[in-house]
């Protein structure tokens, strides 16, 4: 193919991988900031230029051909990278400025991201973020994103993090409710009670593993429990435990407010809850040789937020690296 052709043809494969990365064209359209039809004219030119198929349109979905998928595979590193040195560049060249794209798993943005970014906002008025809430753990350069904020036990290597915060799980229940049951003073006595629980694997059998924290080298004790109520949101289950319906287990971030209000109170304190919760808070972004300055600023920003909120004070000690991904 003749160079200027192949130039022409640039935007159209940029408009290739974004709809990869999308899976519809209206929204890809909406993250190219340009019109379906026009999405759907590239496509077509692209195919006609190139003589192969690259996308099966139905009226509900689109799916990549196998050629389309390679030429997405071989490229769009290439366009992230271009991407990133014009982030870089704009960032370094002006105040800081520019959009960045943010995911953050649901509870995390609810509770802590969105009454913390205003102030962020505010401090840098040419700085706009788009931030996407999932629990999905999206793959960060092929669907460009800047940063996530992930709730964790271990970054893969293929990233670059920063720890915000540590983390620990605890139980907690409502005043009235513990009131109104029988007393617990080892974890055996939950089976007595109703528990709330964030579920991890379906049609798996759910337990919860326990050492007593003065003495933490003994063998963990493994409660099969029978949730009353299970949901994967830990906001949603503290405030289910806070008008009473159980004792749930959550993160100490997702109990905080309760804590603080009296609403909830912490059960079996002298045992720690082991393997269900990420042990930490990390902002992560994909590898690149600088880091642009709004991400920078972001990040110390993000640092500075979290560890004001001393999540330590509900626990007695450090939890043991031993937690599984949130």
């Amino acid at each position: 193919m003749e160079r200027y052709k192949t130039e022409r043809l640039w935007a159209h494969l940029h408009s290739l991988i974004i709809l990869a990365q999308q899976g519809s064209f209206t929204s890809a359209a909406q993250r190219l900031n340009v019109s379906k039809a026009t999405v759907s004219l590239r496509i077509t030119e692209l195919e006609k230029n190139l003589g192969v198929k690259l996308v099966h349109r139905t009226t509900r979905s689109i799916q990549l051909t196998d050629a389309g998928q390679k030429l997405v595979h071989q490229t769009q590193s290439a366009f992230q990278h271009i991407s990133n040195e014009l982030k870089n560049i704009e960032s370094h060249a002006h105040h800081p400025r520019g959009l960045l794209r943010i995911t953050a798993p649901v509870a995390l943005t609810q509770q802590y991201l969105i009454p913390a970014l205003p102030d962020f906002l505010t401090r840098y008025p040419e700085i706009h973020i788009e931030l996407e809430a999932d629990d999905r753990i999206h793959s960060l350069s092929s669907e460009g994103f800047d940063l996530a904020v992930r709730h964790t036990k271990q970054v893969s290597d293929s990233l670059v993090a920063w720890k915000l915060t540590e983390t620990y799980p605890l139980l907690v229940a409502s005043p009235q409710y513990l009131h109104r049951h029988a007393p617990i003073q080892h974890p055996s006595d939950l089976h007595q009670h109703d528990l709330l629980h964030y579920p991890r694997q379906k049609n798996t059998r759910s337990r919860w593993s326990f050492v007593p924290l003065d003495d933490q080298e003994q063998e963990p004790l493994s409660i099969p429990i029978q949730p009353r109520f299970a949901i994967n949101n830990s906001q949603m289950l503290a405030e289910m435990a806070k008008v009473g319906l159980g004792i749930a287990l959550v993160p100490d971030f997702s109990a905080q407010a309760g804590l603080e209000q009296g609403s909830l109170v912490t059960v079996l304190p002298n045992w720690q809850v082991l393997g269900h919760f990420g042990t930490a808070i990390y902002a992560v972004r994909p590898y690149a040789a600088r880091t642009p300055q709004s991400v920078h600023l972001l990040v110390q920003f993000l640092r500075h937020f979290f560890s004001e909120q001393d999540f330590a004070r509900f626990r007695k000690k450090p939890l043991p690296h031993d937690a599984n991904d949130h």
